[in-house]
């Protein structure tokens, strides 16, 4: 995800299987399970407990 968005501009992604949605597509692109939470942070307010409850589930 080579994409920057404003802090103000950023949706909040806080829905698990939203957070699944994300994590597979950067998982298809090669993006490795230590990376994902900075790729997503970059582009979501990424709601942290629903994060590490769907990794933990991965």
């Amino acid at each position: 995800m080579e994409r920057f968005v404003e802090d103000y501009q950023k949706r909040r992604l806080t829905d698990r299987d939203d957070i699944m949605t994300a994590i597979n597509i950067l998982m298809s692109q090669g993006y490795d399970e230590d990376d994902l939470l900075g790729e997503m942070t970059k582009v979501f307010y990424v709601d942290l407990d629903a994060f590490n409850e769907v990794i933990a589930h991965h």
